[in-house]
C-alpha cells in the first residue's frame, strides 16, 4: 500500500472507529433514513470478505515474529497493509449491521451477542493494528491477539449464521441424517407434533425469538396468535383469508412468498397441512385421534406420524396390477397404511353384490386384514369363502342375510379380533362357536335375536370378549355426513355417484339443485344415482333417534366434447402451467388451493386454441375459475369465444363479462359460461382478459392481477 493511501485508510479507520462508537452510544435514540437502512442491508453480503482478509491477516500476525520472517521487509509490509485492510472492511461490515440491527425482527440474545462480538472483534483489532509496533508487542503478544481475534471471529460468523440461517444452521446436515422417531398417530397433538416441527424446520428460521421478520415468531401457541406488524397470521376457520395461506400460495418470485427463495420450500403436502389445520379451527390441544377418521386434516396428518400401534405384517405384498383389477365400482382395495402389505376391502354397491364378486377375492386372501360386508345380501354359505381369508383381523356384517348357521366356519380366523352382527338373525346357540377365536375382543349383537339375558349369559362365560349392544347416548347426537366415493366430478356422458355412511341403517337424501336436504321432501339416495347433466348434488344423511347430518356439497360438471388437440397463444406462468394446456380437459377439477398442481395462471391475458378432428355441434362453453382477491387472483375482465370450420376464418360466437370484484369478496370458485347459438365447428379460441391493475383496495394496487382457470367445459 503506497504512504499515502495508507494514510488515508487509517484515518478512515479511527473515523469508523469513532462512528461505531457513537451508533453503539446513541442507537436507541437515532432513526436511520431509508437509503441507510438499504446501507444496512448489505452486511449479509459485504460480511464475508472481511472474515477472510482478517483470518489470513491474524495467520501472518501470529508468525510475524518468526525468525524465517522477521527480517523480511516484504512479509512485515505486506502483513501491516492487510490488517489495516481486514480491520477497515470489518469496521464498515460492523457499521452496515448496527444499521440493519434497527429494523424489526432483530431482537433477542443471538442478535446481541453477534453485534457485541463484532464490535469487540474491529476494536481489538484496531487496538493490534495501532499497537503493533510498540516495543512492549513482543512474540507472545502476536500470538495471543492473534488467536484471540480468530476465536472471536469464528464465533461472531457462528452466531451470524443462526440469525441468517436459523439456530444449529452449521449442525443441521448431521441432525437431519439422525432418524427422528415419529408420534404414533394415537398419542398426537395436531398442533404440538405435526404442525409446529414444520413450523421448525421451514420457517423458525427468519421467524425466531432473536431474528423476527415482520415483527413474526412461530416458536409457540402465544407467538402464533400474536402475529406480526401486518396483523394476525390466519383467520381460524377461514384458511383462504388466511395471510399465512396466501404467503406460502404465492409464486416463488413474488417477494411476499413465503419462505424466502433461496429457503427450503413446503411441500404440497405440508402446505395442505397448514390449510387443513387453520379451516378446522387451528386447535392448538386437540389430538389427531379426536377427529374422524374420513376428516382431511386427520388423513394428512397421518403422514408425518407413525400409525397407531402398528402391527408387523410378516406376509408379502400382493401383487399390484391384482389389486387394480379387482377395485371396481362396488368394490375398493386399498392399503392399511401407507407402504403396509396388509389391505382392507369394503363393497358399497348391494345390487352388484355375488358370491363370486367375494370369491375373486381368493387372490389376495393372505393380505386381506379387513373386510366390510355391512348391508350385502351375504349368506350362510359365503362364510366358507370368508374362512379363507387367514390373516382376517375385523370382519363386517352387519345387516346381512346371514342367519348364524356357518359362523362356525369362520373359527378358522386365528387372528380375528372384531365382528360385527349387528342386524342380523343369529342366536345364542350359533354364535357359541365364536367364542373359540382366542384372538376375538369384540362382536357387536344390537338389533339381533339375543335377549338381555343371552347377553349377559355370553358375557360371563366369555370375559376376554365384549359384547357391544348398541350406542347409549344422553340425547340425540349429529351423524356424520355421508362419504363421496366418486372421485372425479366432470363428464362427457353420464356419471355414477356412489356414497357411504359408517353407520348402519342410515337414511341418505339428496337434493341437484343446490337447496339443502331435508327427509321430508329430499329423495333417497338408493345403490348410486346416475347424473346426465351439471348439477349441484348436496346430500345428508338421516336415521331416528339420531340428528341429521350436516350437507356435504359436489359440483359435477357435464363436458360433451373434448378437442383432440389443445394449446396455448402464450405459455403460463411457471408456477403455475401444471400439466399444461391438456390440464384443462383432463376432468379434474381443483379446489381453493392454488399450489396443488391443478390449476392454470396467467398474469396477462390468456389465449386458448383447440381443434376438433371432425366438425362438432357447440352451444356452449365454460371456464371453470378461481377469484380470491386476497390472493391477486381476479376474474377475468371478459371472456371471449371464436368458432369456425378452420383456424382463419372464425367468427366471434359469444362475449361475458363476469361481474367485477369488490373489496371484501371472499375467495370462490365460479363459472363463466359463454352460450350461443348452436354452431359447427372445427377450431375453437378463447381469449380471457386479465385485470391490468390490481384497484387501491387490493393487496398489490396497481400490479397485474392473476387469471387461473383449470378446466374447460365443452357442450
Amino acid at each position: 500500500m503506497k504512504f499515502t493511501i495508507k494514510r488515508v485508510a487509517e484515518s478512515l479507520l479511527f473515523a469508523a472507529n469513532v462512528f461505531i462508537l457513537f451508533l453503539v452510544l446513541f442507537e436507541s435514540k437515532m432513526e436511520f433514513p431509508a437509503w441507510l437502512q438499504s446501507v444496512g442491508r448489505m452486511h449479509p453480503m459485504f460480511l464475508h470478505f472481511p472474515i477472510v482478509i482478517l483470518l489470513i491477516a491474524m495467520v501472518m500476525e501470529f508468525f510475524r515474529f518468526s525468525s524465517n520472517y522477521s527480517s523480511q521487509e516484504f512479509y512485515q509490509n505486506f502483513t501491516s497493509s492487510f490488517l489495516l485492510l481486514g480491520v477497515l472492511s470489518a469496521s464498515i461490515t460492523v457499521i452496515m449491521g448496527l444499521l440493519l440491527s434497527k429494523e424489526p425482527g432483530y431482537t433477542g440474545d443471538t442478535v446481541e451477542w453477534h453485534k457485541w462480538t463484532g464490535l469487540i472483534i474491529v476494536l481489538f483489532s484496531s487496538l493490534v493494528y495501532w499497537c503493533r509496533n510498540a516495543k512492549w508487542y513482543k512474540a507472545a503478544v502476536a500470538k495471543i491477539s492473534a488467536v484471540t481475534v480468530t476465536i472471536i471471529l469464528i464465533v461472531a460468523g457462528h452466531l451470524g449464521a443462526g440469525i441468517t440461517h436459523g439456530e444449529n444452521f452449521i449442525s443441521t446436515p448431521l441432525i437431519a441424517n439422525r432418524v427422528i422417531e415419529k408420534v404414533s398417530i394415537d398419542k398426537a397433538i395436531i398442533f404440538k407434533d405435526v404442525v409446529l416441527p414444520l413450523l421448525n424446520s421451514k420457517c423458525i428460521s427468519c421467524h425466531n425469538s432473536d431474528k423476527a421478520k415482520g415483527r413474526l415468531i412461530l416458536d409457540n401457541e402465544e407467538n402464533i396468535l400474536k402475529g406480526g406488524k401486518n396483523g394476525k397470521l390466519f383467520v381460524a376457520g377461514f384458511p383462504d383469508s388466511s395471510m399465512m395461506i396466501h404467503r406460502i400460495q404465492l409464486p416463488e418470485e413474488d417477494k411476499k412468498h413465503m419462505p424466502l427463495t433461496g429457503k427450503p420450500q413446503l411441500s404440497n403436502d405440508e402446505i395442505e397441512l397448514l390449510y387443513q389445520w387453520i379451516k378446522s379451527g387451528a386447535n392448538f390441544s386437540k389430538k389427531v385421534i379426536e377427529l374422524p377418521e374420513t376428516d382431511s386434516l386427520r388423513i394428512i396428518a397421518a403422514k408425518f406420524l407413525a400409525p397407531s400401534g402398528e402391527e408387523k405384517y410378516e406376509f408379502a405384498e400382493a401383487d399390484e396390477k391384482t389389486i387394480k383389477k379387482l377395485n371396481n365400482n362396488y368394490r375398493a382395495i386399498f392399503p392399511v397404511a401407507k407402504e403396509s402389505p396388509a389391505l382392507n376391502v369394503d363393497f358399497y354397491n348391494r345390487s352388484q353384490f355375488s358370491a363370486k364378486s367375494l370369491e375373486e377375492l381368493s387372490a389376495l386372501k393372505t393380505q386381506i386384514v379387513s373386510l366390510n360386508l355391512d348391508k350385502m345380501p351375504v349368506k350362510d354359505a359365503d362364510l366358507k369363502t370368508i374362512s379363507q381369508f387367514e390373516n382376517l383381523r375385523t370382519l363386517n356384517l352387519a345387516f346381512t342375510d346371514i342367519t348364524g348357521e356357518g359362523l362356525s366356519q369362520l373359527v378358522t380366523l386365528k387372528n380375528l379380533k372384531s365382528i360385527s352382527l349387528a342386524g342380523t338373525k343369529i342366536n345364542s346357540k350359533n354364535i357359541q362357536p365364536l367364542q373359540n377365536i382366542k384372538t376375538l375382543k369384540e362382536i357387536f349383537v344390537w338389533k339381533t335375536d339375543l335377549s338381555e339375558e343371552d347377553i349377559i349369559a355370553l358375557k360371563n362365560v366369555n370375559k376376554n370378549i365384549q359384547f357391544i349392544t348398541g350406542y347409549k347416548n344422553e340425547g340425540p347426537i349429529p351423524l356424520n355426513t355421508p362419504i363421496m366415493l366418486t372421485v372425479n366430478n366432470v363428464f362427457t356422458d353420464t356419471i355414477h355417484l356412489f356414497l357411504k355412511h359408517p353407520i348402519p341403517g342410515v337414511q341418505i337424501h339428496y337434493t341437484l339443485d343446490g337447496t339443502k336436504p331435508d327427509s321430508a321432501h329430499a329423495p333417497v339416495f338408493n345403490n348410486g344415482l346416475v347424473l346426465d347433466k351439471t348439477a349441484i348434488f348436496q346430500a345428508r344423511a338421516f336415521k331416528d333417534t339420531w340428528l341429521g347430518s350436516d350437507s356435504i356439497m359436489y359440483v359435477f360438471y357435464k363436458s360433451a366434447y373434448t378437442p383432440d388437440s389443445i394449446r396455448f397463444g402464450s405459455p403460463p406462468a411457471d408456477s403455475y402451467k401444471a400439466d399444461g394446456a391438456k390440464t384443462l380437459i383432463n376432468h379434474i377439477t381443483g379446489d381453493l388451493r392454488i399450489g396443488n398442481g391443478k390449476w392454470i395462471g396467467f398474469q396477462k391475458d390468456m389465449h386458448l386454441f383447440m381443434q376438433f378432428g371432425k366438425p362438432v355441434k357447440l352451444s356452449s362453453l365454460a371456464l371453470h375459475m378461481m377469484k380470491n382477491v386476497g390472493g391477486d387472483i381476479y376474474p377475468p375482465l371478459s371472456v371471449e369465444v371464436w368458432g369456425g370450420m378452420d383456424s382463419t376464418h372464425m367468427k366471434l360466437l359469444q362475449t361475458v363479462k363476469p361481474p367485477a370484484p369488490v373489496k371484501g369478496d371472499i375467495p370462490s370458485l365460479f363459472l363463466v359460461e359463454c352460450k350461443f347459438s348452436p354452431t359447427n365447428i372445427r377450431y375453437v379460441k378463447v381469449t380471457a382478459e386479465s385485470i391490468k391493475k390490481i384497484p387501491k383496495w387490493g393487496t398489490s394496487p396497481k400490479k397485474p392481477g392473476w387469471v387461473f382457470t383449470d378446466e374447460v367445459l365443452l357442450n
